[in-house]
């Protein structure tokens, strides 16, 4: 009897064991830093929503295993709004209190005051950027990494469409902070080496104010032949309406910030965005998976897709895939492996980066879009990140794009 005692007792500690080493894995806690609140509360929801539906089917799929063990992941989000201070301590307290070896970030104000803490001896992280603004990368910080093409790319393609339509003079209302500056600086220098006019300049905050009136009168009453606009997408939209409803028939270049597409469902009549030049619809992008992506998002968020899921989703499986590579949950070793990590092409993933440069930027390319008597157009997809027509002829195989002949190469060196 005694023996089958301890027979007993000896299977159900076996079983236990087994039980706690297969059936139970240790979190790895990613944090997100961003706007949860105020006017760009959606904006930042979608980067969330991004990363929290890769890391639940990554977690679906059994997580990771790194030096024999199991992990999945636990994503923890906080509220900066939009205030460099509050993310810095959003940041130190994911990497102290839940020693988080990755934080995302996705507004370019934040992001810099990020950039000058990730490094710290002892409290490392790698920071996740979501930023188009890429004079980031060039602080020669060793743990970031972004996916986002470079805005200068869609300021140089938008001006080349509006000057083929004919336009020469322009107005700006463009939103405030580094991101927005950065933006208004780098088009009026492009519109102008052109030969074109910015006959006004009204910056107004995107992410605190509704009324938009007093810098729109100013802009439209030079009467430019188009207004450079954009912050995110609701306050966009709400522009968009408050210059038609001033009366202003020109058109509209949105920055890659505002989504076009969000802005239509917003305002519910695509003729008010006759004549827009903007970033390309995401639903719209001619890749195998995009109606896969597409309705599984909306089942899981009752929202559509956006660029912020798509973009947010795709760098968790990045960071994921990296940390398998580099067996290690330390950002150095992860921000090494990441090149391992790449490519994700379109037949998996709902966006494509083709690899990373030394400096953390993903290669990736960019869609541009235009409403023309009420409709959208197709999508040009635009690589500017190859350095020769080689390399981009390299990346256009590569590509699982259906349209291969709507892709375009605009060198920016």
């Amino acid at each position: 009897m005694k023996s089958w005692k301890v027979f007993i007792c000896s299977m159900f500690v076996l079983a236990f064991t087994v039980w706690a080493a297969v059936g139970s894995a240790e979190d790895i806690v990613i944090g997100y830093s961003g706007p949860l609140s105020g006017p760009a509360a959606e904006y930042a929801q979608d980067c969330v929503n991004g990363i929290d539906m890769a890391i639940n089917e990554i977690n679906a799929a059994g997580g990771i295993t790194l030096k024999g063990g199991k992990y999945t992941f636990k994503l923890e989000k906080l509220d900066d709004r939009i205030d460099p201070t509050q993310a810095v301590n959003n940041a130190n307290r994911f990497v102290a209190q839940y020693k988080a070896p990755v934080v995302f970030n996705s507004i370019a104000t934040t992001t810099g005051a990020l950039l000058n803490i990730n490094q710290t001896k002892g409290s490392e992280f790698l920071l996740a950027a979501y930023s188009s603004v890429h004079s980031i990368h060039a602080l020669g910080n060793k743990l970031l990494i972004n996916p986002t093409p470079n805005f200068v790319t869609y300021a140089v393609a938008m001006a080349g469409v509006a000057w083929d339509k004919g336009w020469r003079n322009g107005a700006m209302v463009v939103t405030l902070g580094a991101y927005g500056d950065a933006w208004r600086g780098v088009f009026k220098g492009i519109w102008e080496k052109k030969g074109g006019k910015i006959l006004a300049d009204k910056p107004a905050n995107y992410y605190a104010e509704t009324d938009f009136s007093s810098q729109l009168t100013a802009a439209i009453a030079v009467k430019p032949d188009f207004i450079l606009i954009g912050g995110p997408s609701a306050t966009t939209a709400l522009v968009v309406e408050q210059a038609r409803g001033m009366g202003y028939k020109g058109g509209f270049i949105m920055i890659d910030q505002a989504k076009p597409d969000y802005v239509a469902k917003v305002l519910k009549n695509d003729k008010l965005l006759e004549g827009l030049i903007g970033l390309g619809s995401p639903a719209d992008f001619p890749l195998p998976i995009t109606p896969v992506f597409s309705k599984k998002y909306q089942a899981a968020y009752k929202k559509d897709m956006t660029w912020e899921c798509a973009l947010n989703y795709n760098t968790m499986h990045v960071v994921a895939r990296a940390m398998q590579a580099a067996d290690s949950r330390e950002p150095a070793a992860i921000r090494a492996a990441v090149a391992k990590a790449l490519p994700t092409a379109g037949d998996k993933f709902p966006n494509e980066l083709f690899g990373i440069a030394d400096n953390g930027v993903m290669y990736c390319g960019g869609l541009l879009q235009t409403v023309t008597n009420g409709k959208f157009s197709k999508v040009d997809y635009i690589f500017s990140f190859p350095k020769s027509k080689e390399e981009f002829e390299k990346y256009k195989k590569m590509s699982k794009s259906t349209e291969p002949d709507r892709i375009r190469y605009l060198p920016l060196q």
